[in-house]
């Protein structure tokens, strides 16, 4: 009974330690698969960024176009007011 509580414990054992064991390809792919998606985070980062960029870039043309309109008009305004109140 001895011998086989022996070679099960050395059976136990055993598989304790493979389970333990490190598996490189497995590591290795997990690795990959992390600095892929690092990657894949940091070019939605700058892609995002540089919509926004064109998007407050655009904005602000908008603004300056709709100001100058602004101005157009109160020119005019004034203008008009001036040649009525002579």
């Amino acid at each position: 009974m001895k011998k086989v509580a022996t070679v099960v414990t050395v059976a136990v054992l055993a598989l304790g330690l493979a389970a333990c064991n490190k598996n490189d390809a497995d590591n290795n792919a997990a690795n990959e698969t992390a600095v892929e998606n690092t990657a894949s985070t940091d070019v939605n980062a700058a892609t995002n960024d540089s919509v926004n960029a064109a998007d407050n870039a655009l904005n602000a043309t908008d603004n300056s176009v709709a100001n100058a309109a602004n101005a157009v008009d109160s020119a005019n305004a004034t203008a008009a007011n001036a040649t009525e109140n002579k």
